[in-house]
């Protein structure tokens, strides 16, 4: 196919075909494209006839991709990446005028302890534009940013998509949370003696704390996990529970009242937050405009 034959293929029809490849069904697909299933289910039948193949078999509740359709996304994927940067490259932004949407993801610690300050300088430069948060893990990040619902996310992350970008933004000390009024710090045997609460989004009764207890031979006993970091305030007053948290979720939970915060009983190392990116966006402005607020409040304190 030379460049004239491309004037007949409609590039919303390869932007359904990412969706598809992503979604593996036609009613995930057309809802993330806010489009009818009968519409995606025509540009499917017009997909099979431009690329002579089937591209997608029903095996069960999913429709898995053909080898053509695997061969076809390795190479459309890069080049709709391409495409967007070339677009958003001309694009102008002025942030006091913008009514854009920018979709990012958080996770709990982040959207508790460090979005408010955002949202405060965002909607003090940027009034018309709207934010829209997903909540983010490491495991939930990659396909978020593969698929495009997010286009920027913060958190703990492992693994992420081929284009994506990733910097550190702030390296961040656990903090004991307690609400008694005994005097002192927290012994280890104290620390290990006494209930402990955590911050799950999975429902774990297990974290990287106690990965530290086991290494020198110790253990702790939690009995009570909670989904997000919302409200852990109010649970632990009044009670003998300890929580071992973020250290700038540990500052925002202490300035309400009824808690104080203190170093971990044993060394501990810090653990990194980060900030990943798609690759596509990685200079668009208004998306450039968007990841600088977020290092100037998500990142370190010393850095700014």
């Amino acid at each position: 196919m030379n460049r004239n034959d491309l004037r007949r293929v409609d590039l919303n029809l390869l932007i359904v075909f990412e969706t598809l490849m992503h979604e593996r069904s036609v009613t995930r697909a057309a809802e993330k494209l806010f489009l009818g299933q009968p519409a995606i289910s025509a540009a499917l039948s017009r997909l099979r006839n431009l690329f002579d193949d089937p591209l997608f078999v029903r095996t069960g509740r999913s429709m898995e991709p053909s080898a053509r359709a695997v061969e076809i996304f390795a190479l459309l994927s890069p080049a709709l990446d391409s495409i967007s940067t070339a677009v958003s490259r001309a694009a102008d932004f002025d942030p006091a005028t913008s009514t854009a949407v920018f979709r990012i993801g958080l996770s709990d610690d982040a959207e508790f302890a460090l979005l408010p300050q955002l949202l405060k300088r965002v909607r003090a430069e940027a009034p018309g534009i709207v934010l829209v948060v997903r909540r983010v893990n490491y495991l939930l990040m990659p396909a978020l940013l593969a698929s495009g619902e997010i286009s920027v996310g913060v958190s703990w992350t492992n693994d992420l998509p081929a284009n994506a970008k990733r910097k550190v933004l702030r390296r961040s000390k656990p903090k004991v949370l307690r609400a008694d009024s005994m005097p002192g710090s927290l012994s280890l045997d104290d620390f290990c003696a006494r209930p402990h609460a955590l911050v799950s989004f999975a429902g774990d009764l297990g974290g990287f704390m106690d990965e530290i207890l086991e290494k020198v031979g110790r253990k702790r006993h939690v009995v009570l996990a909670v989904p997000q970091f919302n409200g852990l305030g109010s649970l632990l007053t009044g009670t003998d529970i300890i929580a071992t948290v973020p250290d700038y979720t540990a500052e925002v939970l202490t300035a309400a009242g009824g808690l104080r915060a203190e170093d971990p009983p044993l060394e501990v190392q810090t653990f990194e937050l980060h900030m990943a990116w798609r690759g596509s966006q990685d200079n668009d402005p208004g998306e450039r405009w968007l990841r600088s607020r977020i290092q100037m409040f998500f990142g370190d304190p010393e850095s700014l």
